[in-house]
């Protein structure tokens, strides 16, 4: 039976035995992230699934004002530890929220997520975040690629990371609905008047349990919001 990613389950993850949580809470920054958002000048961005707040801290660290959300209160603590730790509290939020359900109090300049994969559709969990976008701001997501396998029980890639959404261990399987493509996210993008900037499916490298490395398979969309 596949599991429903609630407050229950990612609470598990989170406190359960084992170094899972420990990995996710220690991987750096997505390098796509870093990739898109260089560019950008900075000013509010919201981290959808922020688990230990690896990506929210860069961005906070780059001059963004960040709201960081995520089901996990245990994930949220890490979090704002790190933030301290590192002399940027004042630069970043933490909020405790179910985002299949959660409304945000304002439009950000940016809003990201990282393999974030709540208890909805996938798809219709980037819908959710395309609404919480400022005008002529931007949308960048980082997704698990589906594959036909997956529609069989087989899914492929090993995911490992800090996020809280993101990681499941270094051998394990994203689950068969977290999984998407390039073409299925922009094109609900571009029926709602998206400007797509780039969409990539790719695969990269990551340290694994032990010493064998781990193939990532990912789904990269960076979108504006036109005016």
């Amino acid at each position: 039976m596949a599991p429903e990613f609630d407050r229950a389950y990612w609470g598990d993850v989170w406190t359960g035995a084992g170094d899972r949580a420990a990995a996710m809470a220690a991987s750096p920054p997505n390098p796509h992230l870093i990739r898109a958002v260089t560019p950008l000048d900075p000013g509010t961005a919201l981290e959808a699934g922020c688990g230990a707040g690896s990506e929210a801290l860069w961005l906070a660290s780059q001059g963004w004002q960040v709201t960081g959300a995520d089901i996990a209160a245990e994930a949220l603590a890490i979090a704002a530890r790190r933030a301290a730790e590192r002399g940027l509290s004042d630069r970043v939020s933490w909020v405790e929220a179910d985002l299949s359900g959660w409304e945000p109090p304002a439009r950000y300049d940016l809003v990201t997520t990282h393999y974030a994969h709540p208890s909805i559709p996938q798809l219709d969990f980037y819908d959710r975040l395309a609404r919480w976008v400022a005008p002529g701001g931007t949308l960048f997501i980082v997704g698990h690629l589906h594959h036909e396998e997956q529609g069989h029980g087989q899914g492929q890639g090993h995911h490992q990371g800090h996020g809280h959404h993101q990681g499941h261990g270094g051998g394990a399987h994203p689950p068969a609905g977290a999984g998407v493509t390039a073409a299925t996210v922009t094109a609900r993008l571009e029926a709602q008047g998206w400007e797509i900037g780039f969409a990539e499916e790719t695969s990269r490298a990551m340290p694994g349990r032990g010493v064998v490395p781990v193939t990532v398979h990912d789904v990269v969309v960076k979108a504006v919001r036109r005016p």
